[in-house]
């Protein structure tokens, strides 16, 4: 089977110049698609994009939490991004399974919902990267971006967090700017 792994967390969103790098030579039987949290617009444009392509081609959409593209097979992780507005989402993982969904916290909460033996990346360091050495000290790894590699290795450890008609992550309304 002849899979496209789609993640699009990086450069302008509201471009549509990253479509003209996917490699669709071999018209893939299955999309997958990264579904956030993340950019409200790449995540839009990806998901369209994949659902677009499906109606055409006939293929296969399945989608997958973004924050699945940076975990690591061999240690806990604990992904943490901007949710705007003094909140962060965090995604626990324990090598490639994932401990429960994305979920909300504020900044009080931050460090009681992250567990003493998981490791801190981010997404977004650019934001938040200082709060994040604050908070977690050595635990905090930096940031990192989540690719399509990366989902692909999540999604054929774990084939299971595949969902069909996948729809975005929103955990607030759209924040503009």
């Amino acid at each position: 089977m002849n899979v496209l792994y789609i993640e699009r967390s990086t450069g302008d969103c509201r471009s549509g110049d990253w479509v003209e790098r996917l490699d669709l030579g071999d018209r893939p039987d299955r999309i997958v698609v990264g579904t956030g949290p993340g950019s409200f617009a790449g995540i839009r444009s990806a998901l369209a994009f994949a659902q677009g392509y499906a109606i055409g081609s006939g293929c296969e959409v399945l989608g997958l939490p973004s924050a699945c593209a940076l975990a690591d097979a061999s240690r806990k992780i604990a992904v943490v991004g901007d949710a705007r507005r003094d909140k962060f989402w965090v995604a626990l993982f324990d090598g490639f399974s994932q401990r429960g969904d994305v979920f909300q916290v504020g900044r009080e909460g931050l460090f009681a919902a992250v567990p003493d033996d998981f490791t801190v990346v981010t997404p977004d360091a650019q934001r938040i990267d200082t709060l994040l050495t604050e908070v977690f000290g050595q635990r905090y790894e930096g940031g990192r971006t989540p690719t399509a590699e990366g989902l692909k290795a999540f999604a054929e450890a774990n084939p299971s967090i595949l969902k069909a008609e996948p729809l975005p992550i929103y955990l607030n309304p759209a924040v503009r700017d």
